[in-house]
């Protein structure tokens, strides 16, 4: 199909009928193997035996065929060729429209051929759409994971969204006549929109699973029948559930048109089914009921044109994922129309546009929402912007999958981190998270009182981007930026050379750390001047030149503020150098990692802006914050990096809540096991911080460490153990809203906190 429509279009022949042609070849295709065509390939024998082998004919007679297809046998001409007569009326619009005729050429007609060899019937209809899809477009061809979603994922959110309700509800009725029939008459009534439906899988693979449990609807109504003694209506006349049933909005026209088509013929399968079961023939030609999929932008469009909410049952689906830096203006413009009035929209991903959406048209009925997401929603600032408005919207998470890999059985697959998120405007005792292992796991689910944005069952708190911490803690702050255009930094090599020919700078080079070398061991260093008389350093020629070097580098921006900085260019450019003992936290670290490798440094190492540090740290902190507590806490509060945790000052350390009610001796035992941390780490001398805390690779002395360093930290919490992350992150929370509970809403000074910090007490 791909050759097909590669020299078609080499032809002449594009656009919207290049598209319609296809789609049209594709039914063509499927009807001929699915018994929608009879005899079987009635297509093949026709094109072989109606058109010329040079091709020539094949693009009128094509479109003669497709005009019959839109006719029903009683509009025909009597003159028509015998072998086109026995083609069915399709109807359903698909053959309505006319069509510029197709130059086919000899090459052009074999592959037609080629294509009619394969057995379409056999095509899954979760791959399906996006299959056909990708012919449109080479690249996608190579890269065909990008563009389709597979069954195994879309049943990750039908299943808890409706299905498996729905199962619960037919097991406990078939065996009741009257209630079972009750139960089948509502089936049809149920109603599916998918705002964001490309090529309908999520449609496609719901509509089979409502045709599957009415196959067994219609398999215990005959078994009640026959204990009964009575006889059952044709069955044919008892199927109901049909593809008006579902609902789709797509920008393009290619993928609407392909989600109708595969609608259509997931419903010949499913029609082929009760065939094979009850021994009649039975297929729903010519089509009269038609799916409702609309060509628009969801994002633009009013849901209620497409589907009323009054008449709505369920929403789901997958809208795209797109981060704020990488949307288009376009992009922006409608995230910033769907979340109008709601504070922070420039700052969320472009999928949050269909919560917003989906929250006003939701909002006073009934409708269950699922969708698929990129997981920073949950994560870091994004929860605040997004989950602080749905929730006072009324908005309650029912369901949840936290991270997982998206994958699919296709090759070049995105490495994609998403959540599944199921909502309504209404609440419901009985919820579900389900939890992973990893991110390439299998889900298990865990049954839960509540579901918070964080997919935590705790309360529903939403995280303020804070200035100053919510308890009587060190101030944390970026590390020294340089600004500098490399000039002031050196490498172990640079630094050698430079004090072969200069040794007198020695006194001015430490070491500099930056996150990535800090965590893989490689030394760093930089020139720091700070207290370097003006004398000294013209007496230091190479110093001198890479002063000036920096001088040009930051008179060239276009940033005021950096030109400003051309003034003093032996400094670095912000400089936060802490003067005691301080904490090094790198913002970026691996997910692999079940800790954060954070280190206590008492001597001059310059710590950079690729790190965070807190000033006059002791090794109290030092064991609080490398705990498997506070760990747990980044885990599920931090932003992300694709799954890598990226640490912040005003989300995860601000808002973090250390056990202040600690005794003296449940504070000695900390930094007891604090130190115990750190001589393990130094029995490895060796070994970088990133050789430390490879899951494969750390240390069993390191091990036992952290294990009692997290027992330590644990009992000054007040608890003795915890059953997981979740646990520890819901206990958390339930402090967090405790301290802040007496947290005055401008709280953000030092004499605040300690006034807050007594009443704790």
């Amino acid at each position: 199909m791909g050759r097909l429509h590669d020299l078609v279009k080499a032809s002449g022949y594009t656009g919207h009928p290049l598209e319609l042609l296809l789609v049209r070849i594709l039914f063509c295709l499927f009807a001929d193997d699915t018994g929608i065509f009879q005899p079987a390939q009635s297509f093949r024998m026709w094109l072989e035996e109606r058109t010329h082998e040079d091709g020539s004919d094949a693009g009128p007679q094509l479109a003669q065929l497709f005009q019959v297809l839109n006719q029903p046998e009683y509009a025909r001409p009597k003159s028509l060729d015998e072998q086109l007569r026995t083609f069915p009326f399709v109807n359903g619009k698909l053959f309505e429209e006319l069509l510029p005729i197709a130059a086919f050429d000899a090459k052009m007609r074999e592959t037609l051929l080629d294509c009619c060899a394969l057995d379409w019937s056999a095509i899954s209809p979760a791959i399906f759409g996006a299959l056909f899809q990708s012919i449109m477009d080479a690249k996608a061809r190579r890269n065909l994971g990008a563009h389709y979603t597979s069954e195994e994922n879309i049943q990750k959110l039908i299943k808890p969204l409706f299905l498996d309700d729905l199962w619960a509800e037919f097991d406990k009725v078939k065996g009741n006549r009257n209630r079972l029939f009750d139960f089948h008459k509502r089936l049809r009534t149920l109603t599916f929109l998918d705002p964001a439906c490309g090529c309908g899988n999520f449609l496609v693979i719901s509509y089979r699973e409502l045709r599957k449990l009415e196959l067994e609807i219609l398999r215990a109504s005959l078994a009640l029948e026959r204990q009964s003694g009575q006889r059952l209506v044709d069955i044919q006349q008892l199927i109901s559930v049909n593809v008006d049933q579902f609902y789709g909005i797509e920008i393009e026209e290619f993928p609407a048109q392909i989600a109708q088509v595969a609608l259509w013929l997931v419903d010949h399968q499913m029609n082929m089914r009760v065939s094979e079961e009850f021994g009649n023939y039975y297929a729903r030609i010519p089509l009269v009921s038609t799916p409702h999929i609309v060509r628009g932008n969801a994002l633009r469009i009013d849901w209620n044109d497409v589907l009323p909410a009054e008449r709505c049952s369920y929403v789901m689906g997958n809208p795209p994922f797109v981060g704020k830096q990488h949307q288009s203006a376009g992009q922006k413009t409608d995230l910033l129309h769907a979340g109008a009035g709601v504070k922070g929209v420039a700052i969320l991903d472009f999928v949050t546009g269909w919560y917003f959406v989906a929250a006003r048209y939701i909002s006073d009925h009934g409708i269950r929402c699922a969708l698929v997401s990129s997981n920073s929603i949950v994560q870091g600032e994004q929860v605040g912007a997004l989950w602080g408005w749905l929730l006072a919207n009324g908005i309650r998470i029912h369901f949840a999958h936290r991270t997982f890999r998206w994958t699919n059985e296709g090759r070049g697959m995105a490495a994609v981190h998403c959540v599944i998120i199921g909502f309504a405007a209404f609440d419901r005792p009985d919820k579900t998270i389900f939890e992973y292992h990893d991110v390439d796991s299998e889900p298990h689910a865990i049954p839960a009182k509540n579901i918070n944005p964080y997919l935590v069952d705790a309360l529903d708190v939403v995280l303020p981007l804070r200035r100053m911490p919510i308890c009587r803690v060190s101030a944390i702050r970026f590390g020294s930026m340089p600004n500098d255009g490399g000039n002031l930094l050196l490498s172990d090599d640079e630094r050698h050379d430079l004090l072969v020919v200069e040794p007198q700078v020695e006194r001015w080079v430490r070491p500099f750390l930056t996150a990535d070398e800090f965590i893989n061991g490689i030394p760093r260093w930089c020139l720091w001047l700070v207290d370097c008389p003006p004398d000294v350093l013209r007496r230091m020629p190479r110093v001198s030149r890479a002063v000036a070097r920096v001088r040009e580098h930051r008179m060239a921006s276009d940033r005021g503020t950096t030109r400003t900085l051309a003034a003093t260019p032996m400094l670095f450019g912000e400089i936060r150098q802490p003067v005691g003992p301080y904490l090094l936290i790198p913002r970026h670290s691996s997910e692999r990692r079940s800790f954060v490798p954070i280190e206590l440094f008492v001597k001059g190492e310059i710590v950079g802006d690729s790190n965070l540090c807190v000033s006059n740290a002791s090794h109290k902190e030092f064991g609080i914050l490398t705990s498997t507590m506070h760990n747990a806490w980044i885990r599920y509060t931090c932003g992300r990096i694709k799954s890598d945790y990226r640490y912040s000052a005003g989300i995860v350390y601000n808002n973090f809540p250390w056990p202040e009610n600690a005794t003296d001796s449940q504070k000695q035992k900390i930094e007891a096991a604090a130190q115990d941390v750190l001589d393990a780490r130094a029995a490895h001398p060796g070994a970088s911080l990133a050789d430390l805390y490879d899951p494969l690779t750390m240390p069993p002395n390191l091990v036992k460490a952290h294990r009692a360093l997290d027992a330590a930290v644990d009992g000054a919490y007040g608890r003795k153990s915890f059953k997981n992350d979740a646990d520890r992150v819901a206990f958390l929370f339930e402090l967090y809203q405790k301290y802040t509970s007496l947290l005055p809403a401008a709280a953000t000074t030092r004499k605040t906190r300690k006034r807050v910090g007594r009443m704790a007490d």
